[in-house]
């Protein structure tokens, strides 16, 4: 299912820890549909509630703290 861990065991935040995707862009420097995007790919938890997607702010630091950066990735020199 989009925007949930395979782990099912995961901490369910509370609804006060819960955070739109846009104010998670606020918070990461991401824009909101690359925010969607990777809670669409799992990198990210993610709920969909409505039309309104959330997050949560453990969940967005711990991304961040996992250093993906998004982009091309350097090419390795041949030999």
């Amino acid at each position: 299912m989009p925007g949930s861990k395979k782990d099912s065991s995961e901490h369910q935040p509370k609804l006060d820890e819960l955070l739109t995707l846009n104010d998670a862009a606020k918070i990461s420097g991401l824009s909101h549909s690359h925010l969607r995007l990777l809670v669409r790919q799992g990198e990210l938890w993610g709920k969909k509630v409505g039309n309104f997607w959330f997050t949560t702010e453990k969940a967005v630091r711990e991304y961040l703290a996992r250093d993906v950066r998004p982009g091309p990735k350097p090419r390795k020199p041949l030999t």
